[in-house]
C-alpha cells in the first residue's frame, strides 16, 4: 500500500496553489499523493468527490458501484457524459478521473458493497467516502469501517437539503471520551418506504454538488491533518434557504 510521494516537476506545477498554503505545502501535497481512498458510489455524491480528490492528486482513488450510466444520471452526476449511457459507472469515472490527472491511479470495483466484501476492500485504503443513496449501504459502511478503523465521511442528500459527518468511533476526542459512531447519530434506519429515494421525490443536480464537494474537503482535510473535521458534528444544508447549520452529536450511554 506505499507510494512514491516525491512530487516530480509537473506536480509541483500543477499543485502549486496547494503548496504555496502554509497549511498545506509540499508536506501536505505529499500526503494526499500517499493516500489511498475509497470512494462508494459513482453518483450524484461520488462525482464531485472523484473529481476533486483527483485534483487534488490523492494518488489512489477507490471506487465502488454495480450500476451502470443512465440518460436520468446525467442532470447531477457529473462525471459521466451522454456517450457513457450504459457504461458501468465505475469504468466511466475512472477514464473520468485519468483524464483529469494523470498522476492519480483509479481502482474500479465493479460490484455491489456488501456485508461478504466491505471488509476486505475497506482494508485496502486509508479513508473511506460514502456517496451511497441507500441506508443498507450506509450502516454497513459505517459498521465496516469502525471494525476496520479507518475514517469515513459519509454525506446524504433530499430533494433541497444534505448532509455531512465525518465518523472516527474508534478514537477518543481531546477530553478522552470515545467519538460518535453512526448509530449515536442514527440508531436505526427508518423503516421501508418511509423515505423516498431520489426517483420518486427528486433532488435538485447542484445540491449534490455542493454536499459532494463538502465531503471532498473533509477528506482533504482529514489527509493533510488541517482544521477541524466534521468529528461529533452533523453539518446540515438547506439549499433553497440558503443556510448552513451544525449539530453537535455523543457517544450514546449504550
Amino acid at each position: 500500500m506505499t507510494i512514491d510521494a516525491k512530487l516530480d516537476t509537473a506536480e509541483i506545477a500543477r499543485y502549486a496553489r496547494h503548496i504555496v498554503l502554509p497549511e498545506v505545502g509540499g508536506a501536505g501535497q505529499q500526503k494526499l499523493k500517499a493516500a489511498r481512498v475509497l470512494v462508494i458510489g459513482a453518483g450524484g455524491l461520488g462525482a464531485p468527490v472523484l473529481q476533486y480528490l483527483a485534483a487534488a492528486g490523492v494518488g489512489t482513488l477507490g471506487v465502488i458501484d454495480d450500476d451502470v450510466v443512465s440518460l436520468s444520471n446525467l442532470q447531477r452526476q457529473v462525471i459521466h457524459a451522454t456517450a457513457d449511457i450504459g457504461r458501468p459507472k465505475v469504468e466511466s469515472a475512472v477514464l473520468a478521473v485519468n483524464a483529469l490527472n494523470p498522476h492519480v491511479t483509479a481502482t474500479m470495483h465493479h460490484t455491489r458493497l456488501e456485508a461478504g466484501n466491505a471488509e476486505e476492500i475497506f482494508r485496502h485504503y486509508h479513508l473511506v467516502i460514502d456517496g451511497s443513496d441507500n441506508f443498507d449501504t450506509r450502516y454497513l459502511a459505517a459498521d465496516t469501517a469502525e471494525v476496520v478503523q479507518v475514517p469515513l465521511v459519509t454525506g446524504a442528500v433530499g430533494r433541497f437539503d444534505g448532509s455531512v459527518t465525518v465518523l472516527k468511533p474508534y478514537e477518543t476526542d481531546t477530553d478522552g471520551h470515545p467519538n460518535p459512531s453512526y448509530r449515536d447519530l442514527f440508531p436505526a434506519p427508518p423503516p421501508p418506504g418511509v423515505v423516498p429515494s431520489c426517483a420518486e421525490a427528486g433532488v435538485l443536480g447542484a445540491l449534490t454538488g455542493v454536499i459532494g464537494t463538502l465531503q471532498a474537503m473533509e477528506a482533504i482535510k482529514l489527509i493533510t491533518g488541517i482544521g477541524e473535521p466534521l468529528v461529533g458534528r452533523l453539518l446540515l444544508y438547506d439549499a433553497l434557504a440558503a443556510q448552513f447549520s451544525t449539530i453537535r452529536y455523543r457517544r450514546g450511554a449504550a
